[in-house]
């Protein structure tokens, strides 16, 4: 009997799973510091409904959602607007390609002492590195776009601003949902690693580093799992919105 592809990635979970179990049994760790699967699952369980862990997790959403709405309400029109220009873009590559492969964690002390500690701080450091990959990613779209279709809407004597809304905009939509999955991976990243260190009452970063300091590590463990998770269903949501508006990618 065949098993359906959609079921092949549990495959890998059972792996990782009987690989921990196999960890814990054998005590390779400390079992102190490596719970079982099932601990952690009931960590999770009792987190997620009615627990502290629940509204951890609503607050790193709603940070990362804040952040990567307002990368992308910067970051897309500006890499249009500079992919559109490819003397514009090469004149500005060197800064957006410094910042983008600076460690965001390098510039908490910078966006600290201009924003003060608080959510502001974490939101806007996040917004900054999501912008610069999706701007990046926005503008090589665009600079990519296909001659012929240009030059059949120049021929066809649409403005400048129409070859831009219509067809460059169009052009990069793949590379730009590439940009936003990036983004929001990044985001995210960002906006845990600032919940742990930057003043933070709550967040899944604030969970995690709360429960290691106190040795509760199941409860560790089921902030991080759900942190993966989360991370994944972001890429999930995206990849599923590119599927949805981008359906004519490569044709």
């Amino acid at each position: 009997m065949k098993i359906g592809t959609k079921f092949y990635p549990l495959f890998g979970v059972l792996g990782l799973v009987v690989v921990w179990y196999l960890g814990v049994l054998s005590e390779i760790v400390d079992p102190i510091l490596l719970p079982s699967p099932g601990q952690t699952l009931a960590a999770i369980y009792n987190g997620m409904v009615g627990g502290e862990l629940l509204f951890d997790f609503l607050r790193t959403i709603e940070r990362t959602a804040y952040s990567i709405l307002i990368a992308s309400v910067i970051a897309i029109p500006l890499g249009i607007f500079l992919g559109s220009s490819e003397n514009l873009y090469r004149s500005v590559e060197f800064v957006v390609d410094f910042f983008r492969s600076t460690p965001a964690s390098a510039l908490f002390p910078l966006f600290l002492v201009i924003f003060g500690v608080g959510d502001q701080t974490k939101i806007l450091v996040a917004s900054f590195g999501a912008a610069l990959v999706i701007l990046f990613n926005v503008a090589y779209g665009v600079m990519n776009a296909r001659e012929t279709r240009l030059l059949a809407a120049k021929v066809m004597g649409a403005s400048r601003f129409r070859v831009l809304t219509d067809v460059m905009l169009m052009e990069s939509m793949p590379q730009t949902f590439v940009g936003l999955r990036n983004g929001v991976s990044l985001a995210l990243v960002i906006v845990i690693v600032a919940e742990m260190f930057i003043g933070s009452v709550d967040g899944l970063g604030y969970r995690v580093i709360n429960a290691q300091m106190l040795f509760q590590m199941p409860d560790m463990y089921a902030a991080i799992f759900v942190s993966g998770a989360l991370g994944y269903g972001f890429n999930l949501l995206f990849l599923t919105l590119e599927k949805r508006f981008v359906h004519w990618s490569g044709k």
